[in-house]
């Protein structure tokens, strides 16, 4: 498997305090059944100042740590970026670095409180080149109030990254009930463990893989923790990548065949899969028109 969000750098967030925490969170993720692991601390204004550089030496440390602990994990670089309107400038300056340098990244929304103008600042990073993946959905506070906006950013291109642990229950009923909804509708792309540490918020990605096979079948829990992690890492554009929430027949694991076709209908309109959704001609007006530029380079993104 495939871990593209912990945060196991030590003494540089709220993750891994030291070292040896760092170590015996990799020793975990390696026994959970972890073979890659993106090293992605916050990235948050007035808070946690890390940086691209800084974040790719500690984790060029912490793998020579692993290599002589014998601890069979690869490290890739990345980040937990706080959602802000200069994210492009910063990611074109190195400032934020993208995971395993691909054009993905992670990018976290405020936890408590919708931000204002969404839509615009996702919309400004697909148009930079960048695939956003918005992390944990299910556990941001204004999830209920704010769904269609998660919906729209999801049609309009943007990914979406789900806790395991939410799926095993361990931030509550209410992300629970978002993540197997997400889940169920298709509009999940990655699993991730999002660990802190080796206690409550340890490595446990089998267990959240496990959980989204009870509900979508064994095929589409690989993609969420596989096959969908390792084309970001080797950098494939989205188009060439399987959508969410379909098996090998072509049907939702868990879900109605009206429901089914609802969501591939919803799908074939996208622009991840290369249509143009009203959503996002809806934020080409606002954003001041040139249409046709900003047409070929989502074009470009998506479909090289």
């Amino acid at each position: 498997m495939i871990d593209l969000h912990c945060h196991m750098l030590p003494g540089i967030d709220d993750g891994a305090s030291n070292l040896a925490v760092a170590v015996e969170m990799a020793r975990l993720a390696a026994e959970n059944g972890v073979e890659t692991q993106a090293c992605t601390p916050h990235i948050l204004p007035g808070l946690y100042h890390n940086s691209g550089p800084q974040i790719r030496a500690a984790t060029e440390s912490l793998q020579k740590r692993l290599d002589e602990e014998g601890v069979p994990l690869r490290l890739v670089v990345g980040a937990d970026a706080h959602l802000a309107p200069d994210m492009p400038e910063k990611i074109r300056s190195g400032t934020i670095p993208t995971l395993a340098d691909s054009r993905y990244l992670l990018v976290e929304p405020p936890h408590h409180v919708a931000p204002p103008r969404l839509d615009d600042a996702f919309f400004r990073i697909l148009v930079a080149g960048h695939v956003p993946i918005l992390t944990h959905p299910e556990r941001l506070d204004w999830i209920e109030s704010h769904y269609p906006a998660i919906v729209r950013l999801f049609e309009a291109g943007v990914w979406m990254q789900v806790t395991a642990g939410s799926l095993l229950g361990a931030f509550g009923r209410r992300p629970l009930y978002w993540a197997e909804r997400m889940l169920s509708e298709g509009r999940v792309h990655i699993l991730a463990t999002d660990a802190h540490g080796v206690g409550r918020r340890r490595p446990a990605l089998a267990q959240g893989r496990d959980a989204a096979a009870r509900r979508l079948g064994a095929e589409e829990a690989r993609r969420l923790v596989y096959d969908r992690p390792a084309a970001v890492i080797a950098d494939h554009p989205p188009n060439r990548v399987p959508a969410p929430g379909f098996d090998s027949r072509g049907a939702y694991g868990s879900m109605t065949a009206a429901q089914s076709r609802e969501g591939r209908g919803r799908r074939s309109e996208g622009v991840v899969h290369g249509g143009e959704t009203r959503s996002f001609r809806a934020l080409e007006r606002r954003n001041g028109g040139g249409a046709r530029s900003l047409l070929d380079r989502l074009r470009a993104l998506f479909s090289e």
